[in-house]
């Protein structure tokens, strides 16, 4: 099993760390020995919004072997949806892998021309910018459409890193790893 974290300049750190903090707990609280992860960007240094700065451990290179893409938002998708080099790399990821976004995240998706046809979500002000990519845009905490999970604004990601655990792993899985994160409100609907 293997894990891309895509980072990018103007991310938003919660989205990223709150996918990314559930999913690696799967490996390291032995629960999927055989997990594997990167960190992919473009860049070997990438700065968040909020100023932090995170180095990836992937810098370019294909997406395809990977089975689960993971996708922050933040205000840096406005740049990433208008730069062909950023969307020919996320077009390199095997087409049966899933991907899933979160927030503004889901925006790179529709562009991508992944949200055809599928329910989806995002953060609550960019509902109606969602529609331009699927008249199914929904107010749901995570929308599961199979290979295309979509997820809300900041905080669910963590709802959406629970879920993803539960799904890699099963419920018991998620279960001890929320436990472990003292994360009570779980609820991914």
């Amino acid at each position: 099993m293997k894990l891309a974290f895509v980072i990018y300049d103007g991310l938003t750190t919660l989205d990223f760390a709150g996918m990314f903090d559930p999913l690696t707990r799967l490996k390291t609280m032995g629960f999927v020995g055989n997990l594997e992860y990167d960190v992919c960007a473009l860049n070997s240094l990438v700065l968040s919004f909020e100023n932090l700065q995170l180095i990836p451990t992937k810098v370019g290179g294909s997406l395809e072997g990977y089975d689960y893409i993971i996708i922050p938002g933040g205000n840096g998708i406005a740049e990433q949806i208008k730069d062909d080099a950023f969307l020919s790399w996320m077009k390199t990821a095997n087409p049966e892998a899933t991907m899933a976004a979160v927030c503004g995240g889901v925006i790179i998706l529709g562009v991508l021309g992944l949200l055809a046809g599928k329910k989806a979500t995002t953060h609550p002000a960019m509902l109606g910018y969602l529609n331009n990519f699927t008249p199914y845009v929904v107010e749901d905490r995570i929308v599961d459409e199979g290979n295309i999970i979509t997820a809300r604004g900041v905080t669910s990601a963590i709802d959406l890193g629970l879920y993803l655990c539960e799904r890699i792993a099963g419920k018991e899985a998620r279960e001890h790893i929320q436990k472990q994160m003292d994360y009570l409100n779980y609820d991914c609907k």
